[in-house]
């Protein structure tokens, strides 16, 4: 049996999935960057080097954005081999991830200021990428990876700022060495700070719709093992909304139980092709009958059925929605048979109103959703009863109380009865189908 897969290992695969994107992301993004930069070299080398006095400034960005091009080739290249690995030790290389991103990117503008001793690097459109690697971040659904990310790259970008600050400070103030005051590198430092933080509430606010969708989907599935295709949609919509009544509830349901007259001797002249392509046509109308009227098919009990009307989910008469059913099946096996599409036949139906218990029913292996009580009983004798008086349909006096008068002409009182499993007698009415309209 195949294991259906927690919450928490669907999102461990799919944030592997997110790592691999992020990283072909920020190989494209960098590699899109570096293009750039040397079309905008081409057309404004002046402007370049007015303000660095060499082109080492340049060349150290295209070997940074090799060497990272290079190493998240290596994360997407090692998360297709050992997603296992990763997913055992997810955070720790988050983490380690986050911090040799936004060092390799903090170890080029120490490079270029050892190198050219010109601070204004610290001032220039490249420490934006740091803002790359935090909107990035997202992409893990962690917030405290987000907000890590933005305080990393604050706290290394404040760093340098100060330290080299501090080191050309007696360096006269021209163009390529511009005064770095504390507002500007420790605003900067707020703002990716305030960044991270940001992308951590919307890398949550993803996680938990994420996590709401898997949750669903989850549910839809287990209303689908559970009751197959027992149910229309709309009745599993209902049962997804009130999914706390299937750990049990008591109900007032209509059960319906339907019986084939004369299956046996069917059977016995026919092949078994025969005989399951004949249920099959008579089930095709019998169970979309059902389903139209908001009932469920419980168990085929090979020449028939076992429906209810009001369980999983009520909805509206149900006493008057199961006798209208069954007067259209009634009506329906009639034309069928007027019409040559099935041998002759003739059925039984009989219905009772009355409390269930409902829930599901089994263990982990195996459930299923189960109607259980005296009503169950009743319903059955009460079908048996259609041989009695020759009828199709024989319903209870509670569920004849709760119809409509249109429905309740059509019926005729007999008089009380016994039946087994009940300890009363039990007024019943029979279809009177001379008189029935086409419903």
């Amino acid at each position: 049996m195949k294991e259906t897969l927690s919450v928490n290992e669907l999102f461990n695969i799919e944030i592997s999935k997110s790592e691999r994107l992020r990283a072909l992301l920020l190989i494209g993004l960098l590699a899109f960057e570096a293009f750039l930069l040397i079309v905008i070299y081409l057309f404004y080398n002046e402007q370049y080097f007015a303000l660095f006095n060499t082109r080492i400034a340049l060349y150290a960005i295209l070997i940074f954005t090799v060497i990272i091009i290079f190493y998240e080739t290596l994360v997407h290249y090692f998360l297709g081999k050992r997603i296992l690995l990763f997913i055992k030790h997810r955070y720790v290389f988050a983490y380690l991830n986050v911090f040799s991103e936004i060092s390799l990117l903090s170890v080029l503008f120490i490079f270029i200021l050892e190198y050219t001793h010109q601070t204004v690097i610290l001032q220039s459109p490249a420490t934006l990428t740091y803002f790359i690697f935090i909107v990035l971040s997202t992409l893990r659904l962690d917030t405290k990876l987000s907000v890590f990310t933005g305080i990393l790259a604050a706290f290394e970008f404040i760093a340098i700022s100060i330290y080299y600050s501090s080191q050309f400070s007696n360096v006269p103030v021209d163009r390529f060495h511009p005064d770095l005051t504390g507002m500007q590198y420790l605003g900067q430092g707020v703002i990716l700070i305030t960044s991270g933080i940001a992308a951590g509430f919307v890398a949550n606010l993803i996680k938990k719709k994420m996590i709401i969708s898997w949750e669903s989907v989850k549910e839809k599935n287990e209303i689908i093992d559970l009751f197959g295709q027992q149910i229309s949609p709309q009745i599993a919509a209902s049962i997804l909304a009130k999914k706390d009544e299937l750990s049990g509830a008591r109900k007032m349901v209509c059960v319906m139980f339907l019986d084939i007259r004369d299956f046996t001797p069917y059977v016995e002249s026919h092949v078994p092709e025969e005989v399951v392509n004949y249920l099959n046509k008579l089930f095709y109308f019998m169970i979309d009958i059902v389903q139209t009227h908001n009932g469920v098919i419980n168990q085929f009990l090979g020449d028939g059925f076992m429906a209810t009307f009001g369980a999983p989910v009520p909805a509206g008469n149900i006493s008057q929605n199961a006798v209208i059913a069954a007067m259209q099946i009634i009506e329906k096996v009639k034309s069928e048979n007027e019409a040559g599409n099935i041998p002759k036949t003739r059925i039984g139906i009989g219905l009772h109103y009355g409390q269930a218990v409902i829930g599901n029913i089994g263990s982990s292996i195996r459930k299923q959703y189960s109607i259980t009580g005296s009503v169950v009983i009743i319903a059955s004798r009460i079908e048996q009863l259609n041989k009695t008086y020759n009828a199709q349909l024989t319903i209870s006096e509670q569920v004849f109380n709760q119809l409509e008068p249109e429905e309740k002409v059509v019926f005729i009182p007999q008089q009380p009865v016994m039946v087994k499993g009940y300890n009363q007698t039990l007024s019943i009415y029979i279809l009177n189908e001379e008189s029935m309209k086409k419903f």
